[in-house]
């Protein structure tokens, strides 16, 4: 297995959980993080040298990412697993799944690539890779059907794990809200590169909040001590003291089950928050060199997975240059104020849970174990 971050370590986690109920002698190993490790998977190389998100930041590191692929895909071929599971991570995956594959290894994708996001090239190369495709959004194993790739709907683990209601109250008394303050988490990514064109953006934006919302209480869940450390880092200068801000290492959940709303970046978070049921605006920033390509790649007319799920602009999106601290401030503020467009917002989100609770790692693992039964057939 393979999982190259937060996200994936997650859903990775709980499929191991799953699959030793079901056969414990199976062993797991190849690249994940804390959460698989505590499930006793043997990580060969420490999940956060994959960690990269965009073209010009995966460049930067190409040689050292290509290394690792070529150490793993030799040692695979070497032990030759019963099976191989990328985790999500499709361009790091999707090119040691074909190479396993080619060689009679079982290969199986979690978490379909966005092939409903990007043009149709990429279907070509996941139909020479894969044999299996664990899909977690209802709409594709549609698109995978038709080119005669197996797929199985599984789900997705966050809608078994968060429950369709949430304690409020109890979430802000765990975390020592202040009494009457309005309460607005800030999630600006879980990875170094995100924080590298985030943190400055999420502070300001709060500074600029907190001008016209004196009674705002900001907090902010960091996904690793790294990211912790560099949102701290930011945090320090001095134009961002006195700002009433609460930072966590971990505790997403309870952050967002207390945040009356929220400011994400786009990623797995924005569907975190929205089976939370907490309303929110999402932002995203990357390099402009990434941002190039993907706009002249991908064709959707949304980036945020609650507005992809729903099949409308239901959440506010601003991307790049549009992601200025007036304009989310502007945003956030609006929609505080907003309770119908708040309504909307929870209307939704209900009806995405609904449709992801699918008891996913047991799904999954009833598809993974079949594929090995029949030897990748």
């Amino acid at each position: 297995m393979v999982a190259a971050e937060a996200s994936g370590d997650l859903l990775a986690a709980h499929l191991i959980e799953a699959l030793r109920a079901r056969r414990p002698s199976l062993r797991f190993s190849g690249i994940g993080g804390a959460r698989m490790i505590a499930q006793g998977f043997e990580s060969q190389v420490p999940m956060d040298r994959l960690g990269v998100r965009g073209y010009a930041e995966v460049l930067r590191r190409y040689r050292e990412i290509s290394a690792i692929r070529r150490e793993m895909a030799e040692r695979f071929l070497r032990e030759r697993p019963a099976a191989f599971i990328g985790v999500d991570s499709s361009d790091f995956n999707l090119g040691l799944e074909r190479k396993l594959k080619d060689a009679g290894i079982p290969t199986i994708q979690y978490v379909s690539p966005s092939i409903w996001a990007w043009r149709g090239w990429r279907t070509r190369r996941i139909l020479r890779s894969v044999d299996h495709i664990l899909a977690i959004f209802p709409f594709e194993p549609a698109l995978y059907e038709k080119q005669g790739l197996p797929v199985t709907y599984v789900g997705h683990p966050l809608a078994d794990l968060i429950p369709m209601e949430s304690d409020k109250a109890k979430a802000r008394a765990e975390l020592r809200m202040p009494p009457g303050s309005r309460v607005i988490a800030l999630l600006p990514g879980s990875r170094r590169s995100e924080l590298h064109y985030m943190a400055d953006l999420f502070l300001k934006t709060a500074r600029r909040l907190l001008q016209d919302l004196p009674q705002a209480h900001f907090v902010v869940p960091t996904a690793s001590r790294e990211t912790r450390e560099l949102f701290e880092g930011a945090r320090r200068r001095e134009e961002f003291a006195g700002l009433p801000l609460t930072l966590l290492f971990g505790h997403s959940h309870e952050a967002l089950t207390a945040a009356d709303i929220a400011l994400v970046a786009s990623g797995t978070a924005t569907l975190e928050t929205a089976l939370i049921k907490t309303p929110m605006v999402i932002a995203y920033r990357q390099s402009p060199v990434t941002s190039a390509l993907m706009r002249r790649m991908a064709y959707l007319p949304y980036i945020g997975l609650p507005n992809i799920l729903a099949g409308e602009a239901l959440v506010p999106e601003f991307i790049q240059e549009k992601a200025t601290p007036e304009a989310l401030a502007g945003s956030l503020l609006e929609l505080l104020h907003d309770a119908g467009a708040q309504r909307r917002q929870i209307e939704k989100f209900h009806a995405i849970h609904a449709v992801l609770r699918q008891n996913t790692a047991q799904k999954a693992a009833e598809a993974v174990l079949a594929v090995i039964d029949a030897g990748g057939r």
